[in-house]
């Protein structure tokens, strides 16, 4: 295995929106074409994996001082389970090494449908270094629980990196923030 990260081009964006659209449930999709907006102006990475040229999935994160916002990681239903996963969230603590690097992930509700799917992926984020910290974000309608390596993320960075991200006049519209737990 040899995955390459790099940045998306025109030719990768019908693979990514069709692996985004199956990864992700509707309403945990940001509008795709505001991804690749933000991409374009800087805010956000937009980035393929291939190995050996053939496209494995993508990432997308959102950057800001020492953090790093691991958005949306997704791999083709044919290379999971081959360590891919691992593999990105490897080069992506390389190539931030020294940064908090964290996930919103589903909350471990035992009445969800995907409850054993909830704990597999958490299970996944421990063995790669990540750690449960005593938030969770709510984008939108969703609330998510956060992961970390490298130490927590206070309300006050997730927001100015949120900001950052989609602006102050977006912002207004979507309610996006880390919520300590009590």
């Amino acid at each position: 295995m040899t995955i390459k990260l790099r940045t998306v081009q025109d030719k990768d964006y019908e693979q990514i929106e069709e692996l985004y659209e199956s990864a992700f449930p509707e309403n945990e999709r940001a509008p795709l074409f505001l991804l690749v907006l933000r991409a374009h102006q800087g805010r956000g990475k937009m980035l393929t994996v291939s190995d050996r040229g053939r496209f494995i999935g993508f990432v997308y994160l959102v950057c800001r001082e020492d953090i790093v916002y691991v958005f949306y990681l997704a791999i083709t239903p044919k290379a999971r389970g081959m360590g891919y996963g691992s593999t990105v969230l490897r080069a992506i603590q390389s190539l931030y090494s020294g940064r908090r690097i964290f996930i919103a992930r589903e909350q471990l509700d035992k009445k969800a449908e995907n409850y054993s799917e909830r704990v597999k992926r958490r299970e996944f984020y421990i063995k790669n270094g990540f750690m449960d910290i005593p938030s969770c974000i709510k984008e939108g309608n969703v609330v998510y629980d956060v992961m970390t390596t490298g130490g927590d993320i206070s309300p006050r960075e997730y927001d100015r990196l949120i900001t950052g991200f989609t602006g102050h006049i977006m912002k207004l519209f979507i309610d996006m923030r880390l919520i300590r737990k009590k």
